[in-house]
Formats: C-alpha cells, sequence, structure tokens
C-alpha cells in the first residue's frame, strides 16, 4: 500500500481485509467498528439487526447545516479458488497489487463495500475536511439480500438526504437500482440402491469466470450449474445413467464457477458416457470461446456410492435444471445497455430425495417480476416439484430533479471537467430498502470507485479510481454543508 492516497483510507481498508466479516457472521468488524468510534468519541447506537448507526458533531460553523447520512454494509461476499490456502471467512485475505489495480490472491478482495467502512471513516477522522452533522450508517447481511436494511430501525436517522457507498463504477452517479427476489425450486425424486458392478463418476463444470449476478449477467459468463445440466442431459440421452448428486454454487448472488455432480453408470457403458461428455463439452466451450473461454467440463473416478436417483427421475431432474431461466430477460427503456430484467440459478444442493435449486431474479420493473416467478413456479410443476419464494425488495425508482444529484452533478463536474455519467444498476442497493424504513423522503444517491468482478475472487478495484471517489465525495459532503447551513 505504499504511496496509495489517501493513506489513511488505505490503512483502514487494509485493516479490514484482516477481519473475518461473512454475511450474518459480522460481529469481529462490528466490534471493530465499536473500538474505532469509542476512540473518536463517537455516540454510537445498534438497531435488533445489528445495524449501527454513528453520529459524528458537525465542524466548526457548519452546525446548522442539514443532517447528512453516509452508508454502506459491513459483510463481504467470501468466495474463494479451491486450492488457495486463504479464506476471507477467517479473515485471509492477501492482497496484490498489479499496476493500477489492487487484487487479492486467489480470494475476493472485499472492496465491496470495505470502500464505504474505510471512507467513512476516514472522512470523519480529517479535521481538515468542512461539514455538518453526519450519521454513519454501516449495515449487516447486505449480500443475502439486504437483511440488515431490511431490518433497519429507521427511527434512528435523522437525516433526509443520503449517499450509498457501494456503487462500483467510476465517474458515475446512481440514482436507481433493481429489486429482487429469491426462488427455491425443491424436488423430491425416488432413489434406489445402485448397480453392484456401476461406476461412479465425478463430473465437474469449472474454469468459469463467474462474476456479480447482477451487473456482470450480460457479459456472457458461464453458470456452471447450467452447464453441468446441459451436458449431463445431453450425455443421459447417449448413454443412460443415474445422477446420486448435484451440487454447485456458494452465493446467491454470484454467478456460480463450480458445479459438481456424482453419476452411477452402467460399467458398459463407461466409455460411451465418458464420449458423451466430451462432446458435450466441446460444444459448450465453443458456445463461450468469446465471453467466458476457460469454462470447461471433466470427469473423474469417484468413490462407490449407495444409492442414486432412478434413470426416470434423473431424466426428470435434468429437464428441470434446464428450464430454470438465467441471464438477461428484458433491457431498461431508461438508460441504455442497461439489463432491467434477469435471472440467475445461483446454487444447486443435493440433500436425501430432494434436489434444490435457489435463483435470484432482479429487476427495475417491479410488474415484471410475478412474470419471472411465474415461469420458475412452472418448471418446479412440471417437475413435480414446489416452488419457495421470497420477495427481497422493490426497485428503487430514479428521481433526476433531485437536489442532491444536483449538488453532485456540480462538484464532479467542476473537479473532473466533464459530466458525470447518471444511471441505474442492476443489483440491488440499499438506498431500495432504507428509503422505506423512514418517515419521510430520503433524497438518495451513490457513488463509488471502479470494482470489477465482485463476488468473485477475480474481484479488482482500481486505484486510481479510489482517489477520483474519494475527492467526490469530499467536495458533495462540503458542497452540501456549505450550500444549505
Amino acid at each position: 500500500m505504499t504511496g496509495l492516497e489517501p493513506r489513511s483510507f488505505w490503512a483502514h481498508f487494509e485493516a479490514l481485509t484482516t477481519i473475518a466479516r461473512p454475511s450474518r457472521h459480522e460481529e469481529p468488524v462490528i466490534e471493530h467498528v465499536r473500538e474505532w468510534a469509542a476512540r473518536q468519541g463517537f455516540e454510537l447506537e445498534q438497531d435488533a439487526g445489528r445495524n449501527l448507526v454513528i453520529r459524528v458533531p458537525a465542524s466548526a460553523g457548519r452546525e446548522t447545516a442539514p443532517t447528512l447520512i453516509l452508508q454502506g454494509h459491513l459483510d463481504m461476499v467470501c468466495e474463494r479458488d479451491p486450492a488457495s490456502p486463504n479464506d476471507p471467512a477467517e479473515g485471509r485475505i492477501v492482497l496484490l497489487r498489479d499496476g493500477d489495480w489492487l487484487t487479492a490472491d486467489g480470494t475476493t478482495l472485499g472492496a465491496d463495500d470495505g470502500v464505504a467502512i474505510a471512507a467513512m471513516m476516514t472522512l470523519v477522522e480529517d479535521e481538515s475536511i468542512s461539514h455538518g452533522p453526519l450519521e454513519l450508517l454501516m449495515t449487516v447481511a447486505e449480500e443475502v439480500g439486504l437483511e440488515g436494511a431490511n431490518a433497519l430501525d429507521g427511527s434512528l436517522l435523522t437525516g433526509a438526504t443520503l449517499i450509498n457507498l457501494d456503487s462500483e463504477e467510476d465517474g458515475t452517479l446512481t440514482v436507481g437500482c433493481a429489486g429482487s427476489t429469491d426462488t427455491w425450486i425443491r424436488v423430491d425424486a425416488p432413489r434406489a440402491a445402485c448397480a453392484p458392478d456401476a461406476v461412479t463418476l465425478s463430473v465437474a463444470a469449472g474454469g468459469g469466470l463467474g462474476g456479480h449476478s447482477g451487473v456482470q449477467i450480460a457479459l456472457g459468463h458461464a453458470n456452471a450449474i447450467k452447464v453441468l445440466g446441459r451436458v449431463l442431459r445431453e450425455a443421459h440421452a447417449a448413454a443412460p445413467f443415474r445422477l446420486v448428486s448435484l451440487a454447485g454454487g456458494k452465493s446467491r448472488n454470484a454467478i456460480p464457477r463450480d458445479a459438481v455432480a456424482v453419476c452411477s453408470v452402467p460399467r458398459d457403458q463407461e466409455d460411451a458416457f465418458r464420449s458423451a461428455v466430451e462432446s458435450a463439452t466441446t460444444v459448450v466451450r465453443d458456445a463461450y470461446v468469446k465471453t467466458d473461454p476457460g469454462a470447461t467440463v471433466t470427469v473423474e473416478s469417484a468413490g462407490d456410492a449407495a444409492d442414486a436417483w432412478t434413470e426416470d427421475a434423473t431424466a426428470k431432474l435434468l429437464d428441470v435444471v434446464s428450464l430454470v431461466p438465467t441471464g438477461p430477460l428484458a433491457m431498461s427503456p431508461d438508460f441504455d445497455k442497461l439489463v432491467e430484467t434477469s435471472t440467475s440459478l445461483g446454487e444447486a444442493a443435493t440433500e436425501g430425495e430432494r434436489l434444490t435449486l435457489h435463483s435470484l431474479s432482479r429487476s427495475s420493473n417491479d410488474a415484471a417480476m410475478p412474470d419471472v416467478v411465474a415461469t420458475l413456479d412452472a418448471a418446479a410443476r412440471l417437475a413435480g416439484g414446489t416452488l419457495e419464494v421470497k420477495h427481497n425488495y422493490n426497485g428503487w425508482r430514479p428521481d433526476l430533479d433531485s437536489e442532491l444529484l444536483a449538488v453532485a452533478r456540480t462538484v464532479s463536474e467542476g473537479l473532473f471537467g466533464e459530466p458525470p455519467v447518471v444511471t441505474a444498476i442492476h443489483a440491488g442497493l440499499e438506498t431500495s430498502v432504507i428509503g422505506g424504513k423512514v418517515s419521510r423522503h430520503l433524497d438518495m444517491l451513490a457513488i463509488g470507485p471502479q470494482i470489477e468482478g465482485p463476488h468473485s475472487p477475480d474481484e479488482r478495484v482500481s486505484i486510481p479510481t479510489v482517489e477520483r471517489f474519494w475527492k467526490l465525495l469530499v467536495g458533495i459532503v462540503e458542497e452540501h454543508s456549505a450550500e444549505r447551513r
């Protein structure tokens, strides 16, 4: 981190990489923030949902300015390459600097949303920055359906203006986001003992880029569960086998990079099965040659299995994996090249006779979501299964006449000499929930540095854009209190 500016920001960020902060298990980082706030002499409150609100007094001369809320989340997606000795879930992130980029060795970096926490801490420590009263809202469990924001006690907030620090696009002012819905298809199907002379094989899909299932859903990255399902379905037609288990994906909001199926294959069909998998894999690799060239499927021998789904059940389960949609479903009519509606099959799990397929669907058009859910429900019913639906939050509708947006436009153009891009994001931002948690209208905006590959071990943050993000944040905070004190 030598030579990186602002130094205090990078010191706080580096400290966060040593603290375990997986979703729903943020206690270590909460304690870290508590101790920091106590050293600074700031008042801290925590609600029943474990969210933190830290109250920062105004700078001298800015006491009558309106209160401004700065907001980010404490948790992170803890993904890792299978062979990596590092693990964010245990506070082991090894930082790597690659030119103008900062990344991690074999794991997610946690810039989403460590940059927000580091920026808030740095800003309020810097006595050269003039600001009005501030409320630092640090939420938990953002990466699992915005659970912290959904549990927020809105009465803890007194401000009417909020800057969310969880955007991932440099030079962009984000003024809207997609809502989301989780669904679980559960299919119970009969199993029976494996044939005594059957061969047990492990078929694995991997090598894909993965990534965020919202902002990167239109990039053509391979979904390992879908790839595996496609290859196995084609192989089943050529050389029938029985499925022992199917599992894949680690995070509901990440495009699965890895998936594994254990298959019970008649001994005299092993060569035909391997050949069918190889042929199907060749076609899959060709399909992703431009967008995800590393995606592949491999076959290895596995330990003997006691039982497996029947052949008919296997065919039915592979059909339902094929039927579950994944990818963009509609583009935004308001913003160029922005996905409006999508769905992503994020996790597959086997438990006894049951296969569970967990999807995360998103849309900035709330009226489009029922159609997506109906499609998933139809897939479940055709397989003789059930669908569980959990609506997380509605979309955040853009307000292009926002006073905060006007201030941010002016500051950004003054700093960087060109108008900023104003857009929405095809992902969940806590603004969509927080706005409904207070009894008054919240004027909201989201900003951030350039972060690529979030939710995957390829996550990286652009170092120069962190400095731009910092200058923009400071400028908006100072201008907000100067204009309205």
